[in-house]
């Protein structure tokens, strides 16, 4: 004789807690390793018609010239140094943007580099400082007359 109910039937629903569970699992592992399979550096792109910005604040700017030398503002900081170096200038500050120059000669390799040191020392904003392009048929005469 059965005790309770008295009904002996087994139980057919599915239990979809464990389910659930494992579906959470995966979601948190998911939204933890995605940004870290990101790769790449973050560029703002000029455009062509841009003006140049004026700004009254003293900006951070590395900078490399023709023979490959890395500086921040005006001093000369070697690349293995340069992580360092921006995280030791940017500790204190709320604001993390740097602007970026290279000369047009420095080889592709180098500046990515560069590139990727100043966004590991924690650089939020990074913009890329270039010269306006300037038309060489513009503001000069042709000889013809006409």
């Amino acid at each position: 004789m059965a005790i309770g109910s008295g009904s002996d039937r087994l139980m057919s629903d599915i239990n979809v807690t464990p389910f659930v569970d494992v579906m959470l699992v995966l979601l948190i592992i998911f939204m933890v390793t995605a940004p870290m399979m990101v790769q790449g550096v973050d560029v703002a792109l000029p455009e062509v018609s841009a003006k140049p910005m004026v700004t009254d604040k003293e900006n951070l700017t590395v900078t490399i010239d023709r023979e490959s030398n890395v500086y921040v503002n005006d001093f000369q900081v070697r690349t293995d140094f340069l992580r360092e170096k921006l995280e030791k200038i940017l500790a204190g500050k709320t604001d993390r943007e740097v602007f970026f120059r290279a000369d047009k000669d420095v080889p592709y390799g180098l500046v990515v580099s560069v590139m990727a040191e100043i966004k590991a020392a924690g650089v939020e904003k990074l913009g890329m400082v270039t010269d306006p392009y300037e038309d060489p048929g513009k503001g000069k005469s042709s000889g013809k007359k006409g």
